[in-house]
């Protein structure tokens, strides 16, 4: 099992995405369960991501919605960095 990271301006992030999309919230928290479980899961589409984001990671939460996250295997830590629409998250 893998342990998630909230920090503050994720939490931030997190709130503000909550409060726009109440209708995602279930389906948010199962994919951060998911997460927790098996970050590897092909239902979340874990993906590097290139350019200024190169280090980070990348799962979905819905065809248009994403978290963006740095997974350190050796830990098993993820430390959550984004959550939005595509466009928001990269």
């Amino acid at each position: 099992m893998y342990k998630l990271v909230f920090t503050g301006p994720f939490s931030k992030l997190e709130r503000q995405f909550l409060k726009r999309h109440p209708e995602l919230r279930s389906r948010y928290l199962k994919t951060l369960q998911l997460l927790e479980l098996d970050p590897f899961h092909p239902s979340l589409r874990l993906h590097a991501l290139k350019g200024k984001l190169r280090g980070l990671h990348s799962v979905s939460i819905s065809i248009q919605y994403r978290i963006t996250l740095e997974l350190e295997i050796r830990q098993k830590e993820i430390l959550l960095v984004s959550v939005g629409t595509h466009d928001q998250a990269y």
